[in-house]
């Protein structure tokens, strides 16, 4: 095994709200709180959030919310909030909140810091689209995160991650995958919140998915399970295919049957050949990779069995 490393450092949005946009209004202030609630639905949740964090002196920036069905369904609730001096109060708050929340409702909830940035670890193979277009948007401020290392199975897009001053790991797969994950599971403990596969052309086996402690993004063409194996597009330029797309979503043991996060698709036709719909797959397959990793890092994502609820 060779490792190549640079210097070491370390919802399908409305119209109106670009990527960039949506990714800075609640990630800048050292004051501004997420609180994310889901459990059964029942009377007086809202209220009650509400009730707590007015006593607590915060004030609340958005809200977002979504029953299953009123009458005992899921309950789902993101809202964003400022406080002052809320690294302090974190501790006072979380009490409150257990008790209320917790105690009193039953609910299960998480409270998050904007400003504490996931870290981020993308594996890829040989395909560069979806890795270039992540560490691009990072660069630019569109995605709150930090990549804090590349891993791939191949050495080839070491010099591509070099200018964003990112750490390269080679792990090739040639040394048996039991070993290629041992090594991705020393990389990643402890140092990572989230893993992104941008088209990381390796299964993940069910050990590394419990052992590794973090949810795991994906990223695939939408042609499967009609287009399986290798040439996809020419399969699909062969079937006279009129749309492609794409799809994000998270990875669970039965493979690319995780919960989806996002999708997208765009028309073709047959004056397309199978380069242009391999060149048309790959930009969709950026978009929707991008728009579910920044779902993620905003903590807009709720999950529910084998399903989500996005803000």
């Amino acid at each position: 095994m060779t490792t190549a490393a640079t210097e070491e450092t370390p919802r399908q949005r409305p119209p109106q709200e670009s990527l960039a946009t949506a990714s800075g209004t609640d990630s800048g202030s050292k004051d501004i709180g997420r609180l994310i609630v889901q459990g059964t639905d029942q009377h007086g949740i809202v209220a009650s959030i509400s009730a707590l964090l007015s006593e607590a002196g915060a004030n609340i920036v958005s809200l977002d919310q979504h029953s299953s069905d009123p009458e005992g369904g899921q309950f789902f609730q993101r809202t964003v909030f400022s406080l002052p001096h809320l690294p302090a109060r974190l501790e006072e708050l979380r009490e409150k909140l257990d008790a209320r929340l917790t105690g009193e409702l039953g609910l299960s909830w998480q409270l998050v810091e904007a400003r504490q940035r996931k870290r981020v670890a993308v594996f890829v193979s040989k395909s560069d689209h979806c890795l270039l277009d992540l560490l691009w948007r990072q660069r630019r401020g569109e995605l709150p995160m930090d990549i804090v290392m590349v891993v791939s199975n191949h050495p080839d897009l070491a010099k591509d991650v070099r200018p964003f001053g990112i750490p390269y790991f080679h792990v090739p797969a040639s040394g048996g995958k039991v070993e290629a994950e041992r090594r991705h599971l020393e990389l990643l403990a402890g140092n990572v919140d989230l893993v992104v596969l941008a088209r990381y052309m390796q299964i993940i086996t069910e050990d590394f998915l419990e052992a590794v402690g973090v949810p795991v993004i994906n990223i695939h063409h939408s042609f499967l399970p009609a287009f399986i194996g290798a040439g996809p597009y020419q399969k699909a330029k062969d079937r006279g295919v009129k749309l492609i797309g794409a799809t994000a979503h998270y990875v669970t043991k039965d493979l690319d049957e995780g919960p989806i996060i996002e999708q997208d698709a765009i028309r073709v036709s047959h004056r397309d050949s199978a380069q242009d719909l391999a060149r048309s797959g790959a930009d969709v397959e950026r978009r929707v990779l991008s728009r579910a990793v920044a779902a993620h890092c905003e903590d807009r994502i709720l999950r529910e069995g084998n399903t989500t609820v996005v803000f």
